[in-house]
């Protein structure tokens, strides 16, 4: 085992301590923030709008997946690359930077955004109850809330106790949605075709909208940068430049599984319900029944297990971003049974008044994307300030490929309120 490396004044660093518990357990040590952020982009609106391209579009969509997965991944990494340069997360360099009234806007549209959020992740987890236990949706909405505040609590008593929660809920999405994978079986040509860019009339628009909603999340692009900006003390730019590196990893892994798992979503969706005739699926209920007819009740248990463990990870990475918001940007926290309270009445709305489940997920997905611009301009504002980040300012191509995903989403919003109102 290697030596730690010891200062001038005695102490030891972090990094090098963490680093000296060996190749494996030193990498896996660094690693963690992305997965936290992947749960996100795994929520039960990804859910709706993957199974629900899928099923009426076949493989037509699936490079929409593939596209929004690594716009994910440049996009995490730039907020988690703000938290290790500057030692500050996204809401509070905006709060810092940007003039006052822009950055009370953010704060209030990031608000309207986490009730969004909130509407996904609490209407799938109270679904996947109710596909499991025959519980309520409204009482399942609530049994939500309690166990995000448990798994919430675990962060109290150290940041690696949570994150540990919510990978282990990753997993079982992961797996999960690998039985029904291979349960199910996928086209190769098919999914080969649908890796070419290409739409299936202005009807599809929605769910590209909704699917790059669901997929670049505004919450977590102010959470990663909390996450990373002191989880692990760095002494100098060399260590921060060290550290990045394994923030560059830990999105490639965390986010590659996340989009893994969309992919399978509408891979299964494809082949079982658009290619077996079944294109008016357009439900989680209606996905889930179908597994259970076509394919068999392992199938469908499985599915509801994993948007279980999928709306109760990603409720409480929610609380936890929108906790991040409103210190950052307003410098206010609230007690978190509170801020509940006001960001899931929606959701609670939703379900009390039975509206339909999936069109209420979509609907919210379509309001995440409009949401996307306004955390990721800043972002790319901030990132390409030399006076800001220092040593660690974005390079041009990274500079031209984050305005060209920020130019792109902006554009598919324009042309989608257009065609709705106008087409």
């Amino acid at each position: 085992m290697a030596v730690p490396a010891v200062a001038p004044d005695g102490d030891i660093s972090v990094l090098r301590e963490l680093r000296s518990r060996g190749r494996l357990r030193g990498v896996v040590a660094l690693l963690g923030p992305a997965f936290v952020a992947a749960v996100a982009y795994i929520d039960p609106g990804n859910f709706a709008t993957n199974f629900t391209a899928g099923a009426r579009f076949g493989y037509t969509l699936a490079w929409v997946i593939v596209v929004a997965n690594l716009m994910a991944m440049l996009v995490q990494y730039l907020s988690a690359k703000a938290g290790v340069a500057t030692g500050r997360d996204l809401p509070e360099l905006c709060r810092e930077h940007l003039p006052r009234p822009v950055s009370r806007g953010l704060w209030v549209q990031a608000e309207i955004i986490a009730m969004a959020t909130d509407l996904a992740e609490f209407v799938g987890a109270a679904v996947g109850l109710y596909l499991l236990f025959g519980v309520p949706l409204f009482a399942a909405g609530i049994i939500t809330a309690v166990v995000a505040f448990a798994i919430l609590a675990l962060e109290q008593r150290g940041y690696r106790r949570f994150e540990l929660a919510i990978i282990a809920l990753l997993g079982i999405v992961f797996l999960g949605f690998l039985y029904d994978l291979l349960v199910v079986g996928a086209s190769p040509s098919g999914l080969a075709k649908g890796l070419v860019p290409h739409l299936a009339g202005g009807d599809s628009l929605l769910l590209v909208c909704g699917i790059i909603g669901a997929t670049v999340m505004p919450h977590v692009v102010y959470l990663h940068s909390a996450l990373t900006k002191s989880r692990v003390a760095c002494r100098d730019d060399a260590e921060r430049r060290e550290l990045l590196r394994f923030q560059r990893l830990d999105v490639v892994v965390g986010l590659g599984a996340a989009g893994l798992i969309n992919l399978s979503m509408l891979v299964i969706a494809a082949q079982l319900f658009n290619g077996g005739g079944r294109a008016d699926i357009d439900s989680i209920e209606g996905a889930h029944a179908g597994l259970g007819a076509m394919v068999g009740g392992g199938a469908a248990l499985a599915f509801a297990v994993a948007l279980l463990a999928s709306g109760l990870s990603s409720s409480s990475v929610g609380t936890y971003a929108g906790q991040v918001v409103m210190q950052g940007f307003i410098r206010r926290q609230i007690p978190l049974f509170l801020r509940r309270a006001v960001t899931m009445a929606p959701a609670l709305l939703v379900l009390g008044l039975g509206l339909p489940a999936t069109d209420s997920l979509v609907i919210s997905q379509v309001v995440l994307s409009f949401g996307i611009p306004f955390a990721l301009v800043p972002l790319l504002m901030l990132t390409r300030r030399r006076d800001i980040m220092g040593t660690f300012v974005n390079n041009r191509l990274t500079n031209a490929a984050a305005g060209t995903i920020a130019a792109l989403i902006i554009a598919l919003n324009v042309f989608l309120l257009y065609d709705t109102f106008f087409g």
